[in-house]
């Protein structure tokens, strides 16, 4: 056994890589005859193409430096420009002060030496491309993806193969440029996509100002205006920034207020139309996955953390298509520029492009990363078929409880969540925390899961913001999950909620009724241990701290109720407020991959 892993390490020597965590032994084949790095690295800036209106967009092209040879391309597409992805750095770890997490492709001469062409292109209105950018994932964008695909096919360094690569915006364009069905499109490796682009611009409904920050400083674009304009009247379009302006949630923010009293609105275009679309709606629609997956035919491997499932369970998954969840560097993210799954993804466009059984095709379709005991596992199925759903129900005095509650009549918990400025949300932000008793053994909780929360508020609008937590016995928390609610958004969509996985609307805002007790779902999801004498805790508060996102800047995450609003949690035999959690009691020994050596 020994002999056949140091052979192993010598043959990925000799190859110019190295043994991931997230590879199994007993999958990797012909690691003597994936690409080398033979090539050097040929720079062509400044390269305009023609998309099908006549409107000019610019790239830069990276290629092995040999002529008459054809290879495969890969497509890193965002509106982040294309200088700052090729500039050669080694990955800035998240959190750090000169941290730029607009650069989100992998190494480019790590594919090129082996290759692969590498074409970053400025989407329109971005950088030197001509045009309007109208935000992101439009419409409008994702036809120019088609057509930037198809010009690389035609060009005399292409074999006609085409993938994409990179994280986050990088990885969420790359599904919907696969809808789009572009003939040399041939395989994708999107990492972070997502099912439903409301969701990302409003957590459970809440307006997040993520992309009010990062849009400003990650962007460059140089002709921006907002989708709204293309799609509203003058008269209409002013109608609806009136109304946005009256809502509390907005009001309350003077950045956001800024946005909607710019005329012409071209001051931050991308936040102007998330402020005018509160609801889901044909806006995010024509951004989204949703209910379109079964268009994607081509070979798709998703990587990411827990924001793919619903874009897992959403999708009909055949042969060629596999998920990974590789795991979490840190609570900021991942370091930039993006090189963790490089490696995975050389194997994976090797056997599409190549024709070389690189072994990737044989593992199970979906690879988890287990925090709390930093493992990696294969499985077959989500959920997985082997669950225990486990309710633990909230009770008196700040407890997790597998019984159910026994009162009729047990007073409420409560806190009182008071509008406040950025610095003191620093300091206080009011919560509930309930726990279990001291675990006597390990438990794996893996899957969908969902928190049901029967509550009170004594004003019409609110939020819910909970976390999942491991709680070691010296007292350090850690977040294992979390999910947030706008108290209006809590209407369930029937025809998809299941138990574990509760799915809202979001179509529609219902005011709450002050003092009515209702039941709000919120959807958790998680792969994680909790160690023996940990506790699992579950904290339930209504805002975010704020936190550090670039130098001179600071966000404040999901945009906190304006009222001064009193929660009371209820859990009582007709409240029974409990977690839903997918608890795993076993698990063959085949599925870890550390444990069968067989190459």
């Amino acid at each position: 056994m020994k002999q056949m892993e140091e052979d192993l390490m010598e043959k990925l020597k000799e190859a110019g890589l190295q043994m991931q965590p997230y590879w199994s032994v007993r999958y990797l084949k012909n690691i003597d005859k994936l690409s080398k790095p033979v090539y050097k690295t040929k720079e062509e800036k400044d390269v305009y193409a023609l998309v099908r209106d006549g409107t000019k967009l610019c790239m830069d092209i990276f290629r092995p430096d040999v002529e008459g040879e054809k290879f495969p391309a890969l497509v890193a597409w965002s509106s982040y420009g294309k200088v700052g992805q090729s500039h050669r750095r080694d990955p800035v770890p998240a959190g750090a002060l000169l941290l730029d997490h607009s650069i989100e492709v992998p190494e480019i001469d790590f594919f090129v030496n082996r290759g692969y062409v590498f074409v970053i292109p400025e989407p329109r209105g971005i950088g030197k491309s001509e045009g309007e950018w109208n935000g992101m994932q439009s419409p409008q964008e994702q036809k120019d993806i088609y057509d930037i695909i198809e010009w690389i096919a035609q060009q005399p360094w292409c074999d006609g193969n085409v993938g994409m690569a990179g994280v986050s915006y990088f990885g969420a364009i790359q599904p919907l440029a696969a809808i789009q069905k572009p003939p040399h499109l041939k395989a994708i490796m999107p990492w972070l996509a997502n099912l439903n682009f409301y969701d990302m611009a409003y957590p459970g409904g809440i307006i997040s100002d993520f992309f009010h920050y990062f849009i400003l400083t990650g962007n460059n674009p140089n002709n921006p205006v907002s989708e709204s304009e293309r799609l509203y009247t003058e008269e209409e379009l002013k109608c609806k920034i009136q109304e946005s302006l009256k809502d509390p949630y907005v009001d309350s923010n003077t950045f956001y207020v800024k946005i909607l009293n710019t005329w012409p609105p071209r001051y931050n275009t991308w936040f102007l139309d998330i402020l005018l679309h509160p609801l889901d709606g044909p806006f995010w629609q024509a951004r989204s996955l949703k209910n379109r997956t079964d268009r994607i035919t081509i070979p798709t491997y998703l990587l990411g953390e827990w924001t793919v499932v619903d874009f897992y369970t959403d999708a009909q998954f055949n042969a060629s298509k596999k998920l990974s969840f590789v795991g979490k560097y840190r609570e900021e993210g991942h370091p930039c520029p993006y090189r963790h799954t490089q490696e995975e993804m050389l194997r994976w466009y090797d056997h599409w492009f190549k024709g070389i059984d690189t072994g990737i095709m044989d593992e199970p379709p979906i690879k988890l990363y287990i925090t709390g005991i930093n493992r990696y596992r294969y499985e077959y199925e989500w959920p997985l078929a082997r669950t225990k759903w486990t309710k633990l129900y909230l009770h008196q005095y700040k407890g997790l409880e597998t019984a159910p509650p026994h009162y009729f009549d047990t007073s409420p918990d409560a806190f009182v969540h008071v509008p406040s400025d950025l610095r003191t949300l620093v300091l206080d932000v009011p919560s509930l925390v309930y726990s279990t008793e001291p675990l006597n053994q390990p438990l794996e909780v893996s899957g969908p899961g969902a928190l049901y929360l029967y509550a009170a508020l004594d004003v019409e609008d609110g939020n819910f913001i909970v976390s999942l937590l491991d709680v070691s016995p010296d007292g350090r928390i850690r977040r294992v999950a979390g999910s947030a609610l706008k108290a209006s958004h809590r209407s369930l969509t029937k025809e998809e909620t299941k138990p574990w996985e509760p799915v809202h609307e979001h179509t529609k805002a219902i005011p709450v009724k002050p003092g009515e007790i209702n039941e709000y779902a919120l959807a958790m999801s998680a792969s994680h241990v909790f160690q023996p004498g940990h506790r699992i805790g579950l904290e339930i508060k209504a805002a975010s701290p704020t936190r550090p996102r670039y130098a001179g800047s600071t966000t404040i995450n999901l945009m906190p109720s304006p009222w001064v609003t009193t929660y009371k949690i209820f859990h009582d035999q007709e409240h029974p407020s409990h977690l839903l959690l997918p608890v795993i009691t076993e698990t063959p020994e085949e599925l870890w991959l550390d444990t069968v050596l067989n190459i």
